[in-house]
């Protein structure tokens, strides 16, 4: 928790941005959890990283089913685990969604969902059961018995009775992996009206760039139980000394603003601080914030801005860093007014270029795609 001082018509105020502070190391056989964390207390915070990295265990001691004697976990002002203080899992305002959806078998989905309000304090209650069910439009499933249920809906279910018990965190561990393609297309529009129109944080354990390129804010990245690095999305994407920015799938996602519509040549203009991109039309309202995302492989360069070409997204950019990709390309870091892109092209175009950090040229942006 971060301490602000501020003065207000000749007043001292002290406003606390509450974060939530992790220490935990959990030994077990052939593994060790050892990490302290600093985790925003707003939106999407990924947990990502290969299989076997920790990811799970780390949120299973959020949830206070792992136990350390030396662990310390503080959410806000409040103290939950330290040397003399241990919240149950039972007490803790929090509700979990596991790979696989768990619904009771006995019950109808009226029954799953209402399950946990009795436990819920009336002045508590931050996401109401009519809330929950229009957030992930189940309407029409109340009275389905479980086994009548798609994987989707199985998970829309559990997710909606999650929320229902208004958690003070809500966890969610690879709660896509268990779903075909289809299912997985079907259920991420309602994980992002999740991250769009509720207050409560979510910790999303993924080890699919899609996924947290998708839906996460901030992003943790976990390496054989250790922390590897944490921060904003955009910039954990893209910096050059953590994996993410590397192989065929690096890319940088961009937020941007809806700016208008083009009816003549069915275009749609994306703003941001780098610029403006132009798309294939979307059917988006005007000031609709969205998320792009850039597929190093798509961007070119040149020193020159061209205008004899079809690309139509170029962009100014200075080069910030650079590091080898293999033998015969680079990785590179840029910067547009601010906002990171990366560019993966070959060596000897680098050489051809005279291409160092600092030097200003013109990216050219040959495909992006809209996350939401």
């Amino acid at each position: 928790m971060h301490l602000i001082v501020a003065l207000h018509y000749r007043k001292l105020v002290v406003i606390y941005n509450m974060t939530i502070d992790a220490r935990f190391k959990i030994i077990r056989d052939n593994f060790t959890l050892d990490v302290e964390l600093n985790i925003p207390d707003t939106g999407v915070t990924a947990i990502y990283g290969d299989s076997g990295c920790g990811k799970t265990t780390l949120l299973r001691a959020i949830a206070g089913l792992e136990y350390s004697p030396t662990s310390y976990l503080r959410v806000g002002h409040k103290i939950w685990q330290d040397s003399s203080t241990f919240i149950p899992p039972e007490k803790r305002s929090v509700a979990y969604v596991f790979q696989e959806a768990s619904l009771f078998s006995h019950l109808s989905v009226r029954g799953n969902l209402e399950y946990g309000l009795k436990r819920v304090p009336k002045n508590n209650s931050k996401v109401s059961l009519e809330r929950a069910i229009d957030l992930l439009g189940i309407s029409h499933l109340l009275d389905r018995n479980t086994d009548q249920l798609s994987g989707g809906e199985r998970q829309r279910i559990a997710i909606a009775r999650a929320l229902a018990i208004s958690p003070r965190l809500l966890l969610m561990d690879e709660p896509l992996a268990a779903l075909d393609l289809k299912r997985k297309h079907e259920i991420m529009p309602y994980l992002e009206s999740l991250h769009d129109e509720l207050k409560i944080p979510v910790l999303y354990v993924s080890h699919a760039p899609g996924e947290v390129a998708r839906l996460a804010d901030h992003l943790i990245l976990l390496e054989n139980g250790q922390l590897k690095a944490s921060g904003k999305l955009d910039q954990m994407l893209t910096r050059l000394d953590l994996p993410l920015a590397h192989g065929d799938k690096a890319a940088a996602v961009i937020h941007a603003t809806v700016a208008g519509h083009d009816t003549e040549f069915d275009l749609t203009y994306l703003d941001f601080p780098g610029g403006r991109f132009t798309v294939a039309h979307k059917d988006l309202k005007v000031n609709h914030p969205v998320r792009l995302r850039v597929i190093a492989r798509d961007v070119s360069l040149t020193l020159e801005q061209q205008s004899n070409t079809s690309i139509l997204n170029i962009f100014p950019a200075i080069v910030d860093e650079m590091t080898p990709e293999g033998k015969a390309q680079v990785m590179i870091r840029l910067l547009i007014n601010g906002i990171p892109l990366l560019a993966r092209i070959t060596r000897k175009s680098a050489s051809l270029l005279e291409l160092a950090p600092g030097k200003h040229l013109y990216a050219q942006v040959k495909s992006v795609a809209l996350l939401s």
